[in-house]
């Protein structure tokens, strides 16, 4: 068996997190970021032993830049040699919600 890899998250990932939790309080419905947030800590946990199971970010190719696709979410991971670092939380597809986020309330 592969041994398993540290996960560590970077600040921007954080944020995104953190950003995800406010926007769902902000809608009246704090339970929802809660269990999203329970999710993707859950799907995170997992890359510790499968790291190369998510997919190559296709806007990057880069062979250890990766995602897991846990919808609404993309979670964009980079794989060292000891560990699993979490850059990104992105929501998968563009919404009122990844606009508000981005702070392209306008448009995109």
């Amino acid at each position: 068996m592969a041994r398993k890899r540290r996960i560590s998250f970077a600040v921007s990932a954080v944020e995104d997190l953190e950003a995800m939790r406010a926007w769902y309080a902000e809608q009246h419905v704090p339970e929802v970021g809660e269990r999203l947030l329970r999710e993707v800590v859950s799907q995170v946990e997992r890359l510790a032993a499968y790291p190369e199971s998510g997919c190559v970010v296709p806007e990057f190719g880069l062979a250890q830049l990766r995602e897991v696709v846990h919808p609404p979410f993309r979670i964009v991971y980079r794989v060292d040699d000891d560990r699993v670092r979490v850059v990104r939380v992105w929501r998968s597809e563009p919404t009122a919600h990844a606009r508000h986020v981005s702070g392209t309330e306008g448009g995109m």
